[in-house]
């Protein structure tokens, strides 16, 4: 009964996966042949199925270029995909007996760890100021995938705190939901690593 329910997932998954694809495909086609009939909210609705890996397959292999138009509907799906490697290697059992949310204690334990959080949420706060400052001087600006780099990298906390502080792409999407997105998802990784067998 088990293994049914284990092929069939799989199969699921598979074939979610595939359609992701496919419809990745089709909305490239879209952004480049027609104007405004993207389906970015279908391939959100379709990550969140569990087609996430094949649609991050489709950007990889089909349309690598980041752009202002489609750098939420990335940010969603990377997080996305992550989380749900996650859940599903819970599910398969690699977690300890007992689940612990003692996250101050194990940022204790793995002081390397910490150091590189704090450096890296400075750095990344910084980014954003000094984008702040290049922007209201007309200069040449930090790029937005350099600095959502930096949030995926550990500096999301930072991130999130230059935005407010410098009031700096707070009108953006893939900032605005983006940063609180990636800090979820950095949270989930490390409940995950904290419980690892």
């Amino acid at each position: 009964m088990i293994t049914v329910l284990i092929d069939g997932f799989g199969c699921y998954l598979f074939i979610i996966n595939i359609f992701g694809f496919i419809l990745f495909a089709v909305n490239t086609w879209l952004y480049s042949h027609t104007q405004d009939k993207q389906i970015d909210m279908v391939l959100n609705i379709i990550s969140l199925l569990g087609g996430s890996l094949g649609i991050i397959s489709g950007i990889l292999i089909i349309d690598r270029k980041a752009r202002k138009n489609n750098m939420m509907s990335r940010v969603f799906v990377v997080c996305v995909l992550i989380i749900q490697i996650i859940v599903f290697l819970m599910f398969k059992g690699m977690h300890q007996e007992k689940i612990s949310f003692a996250f101050w204690e194990f940022f204790g334990q793995h002081k390397l760890l910490s150091i590189y959080l704090v450096i890296i949420n400075i750095v990344t706060f910084i980014a954003f100021g000094i984008d702040k400052l290049k922007a209201v001087s007309h200069k040449y600006r930090i790029r937005i995938i350099t600095l959502l780099g930096l949030a995926f990298a550990g500096g999301s906390a930072g991130g999130m705190l230059g935005m407010y502080v410098f009031r700096h792409k707070i009108n953006k999407d893939y900032f605005t939901i983006g940063i609180p997105l990636i800090i979820l998802m950095q949270a989930v990784v490390v409940f995950f690593l904290m419980n690892l067998k």
